[in-house]
């Protein structure tokens, strides 16, 4: 079921007039990173160094809220489960490239994202920051280049951040991107935010979040399934915090499949087809080939809010993005 379109008057002031207006958003530049603050505040920082692959950590709330998790950028941090060490903050990548891994961090074969160049630039209230990667498997060989244009900017009570990312193959041969639920656009957000869950080993963790849908799926029922947008929001101190993710309705294989767990990895995954239809007997459902010299253009936004998917009309939100082209 396809979310409810907005009529266009209604939809038009969304796009001309968020509900408090943009804040000034500045960019500082540092060897390994660059710090975005939004109105003189702390928002996230790019690192694309000493990484094996670049991200954005940490990750603010408009009250300064962290929004994810610090392992394992940090360790000991009190209120952490120290699991999935490929799981940084929030990030790019999939776990099957030409057979490579670029998602998990200890396989035999598993590659590094390796940046390139860094540009950035602030223009009509939002950060751009435009980066170029190669995808460099454990022989040393180039498997895939992209180009990854990230927006940032926000207003009083919310932050966006957009991701545009044009995958490349090289010249010389195709790159196959493989059926697999290890990937691509993620998040891993603090456990304070999960719903209640079995954690490692029988561990009941008693949570207090929620995970919803656009067709109002809930919880561990939103995994694997296919949708415009997902929300992960719950209660702390008081105030309800969130983040959507939204996936572009320019997107191929829109509207993608969502590799969301109640222990807060939260994905879209556009290429794990058969992982999450179950499609044993067609274990490439899901692969996409981009052919030699091609590419492929994804994009998605995160909306991180105040209130959960109703207070903070995600669906308008939702719509107000996908009319963007």
């Amino acid at each position: 079921m396809l979310t409810r379109v907005l009529p266009l008057l209604a939809l038009a002031t969304l796009l001309a007039a968020p509900a408090r207006a943009a804040s000034d958003v500045q960019i500082t530049a540092a060897d390994d990173r660059l710090k975005v603050t939004v109105a003189g505040k702390p928002f996230t920082e790019y690192i694309f160094k000493g990484m094996p692959r670049p991200i954005l950590y940490p990750v603010l709330a408009a009250d300064g809220t962290e929004m994810t998790r610090h392992y394992p950028m940090r360790k000991g941090v009190a209120g952490e489960v120290e699991d999935h060490p490929h799981h940084r903050s929030l990030w790019f990548t999939h776990g099957d490239v030409n057979g490579i891994d670029f998602w998990a961090e200890n396989s035999d074969k598993k590659g590094r994202i390796v940046n390139q160049s860094v540009s950035h630039a602030v223009a009509d209230g939002a950060a751009r920051i435009t980066s170029r990667n190669r995808w460099v498997g454990p022989d040393g060989a180039v498997h895939l280049e992209d180009e990854t244009v990230i927006r940032l900017h926000g207003t009083a009570d919310a932050r966006f951040i957009d991701y545009e990312v044009t995958l490349k193959a090289p010249a010389g041969k195709p790159a196959v991107l493989g059926d697999t639920k290890e990937g691509s656009m993620a998040i891993r957000l603090p456990l304070w935010m999960t719903p209640t869950h079995s954690q490692g080993r029988g561990k009941k963790h008693e949570g207090k979040g929620t995970i919803v849908n656009a067709e109002g799926l809930r919880n561990d029922a939103t995994w694997g399934k296919r949708s415009t947008w997902v929300d992960y929001h719950a209660p702390r101190d008081g105030k309800v915090y969130g983040v959507a993710m939204f996936d572009h309705p320019a997107n191929p294989r829109h509207p993608t499949w969502w590799h969301v767990r109640t222990y807060a990895l939260f994905a879209a995954n556009p290429f794990g087809k058969h992982d999450f239809e179950n499609l044993k007997d067609q274990p490439k459902a899901g692969e996409m080939v981009i052919p030699a010299g091609g590419s492929v253009t994804f994009r998605w936004r995160f909306y991180f809010h105040f209130g959960d998917e109703r207070a903070a009309r995600v669906a308008e939100q939702y719509q107000a993005y996908a009319a963007r082209r």
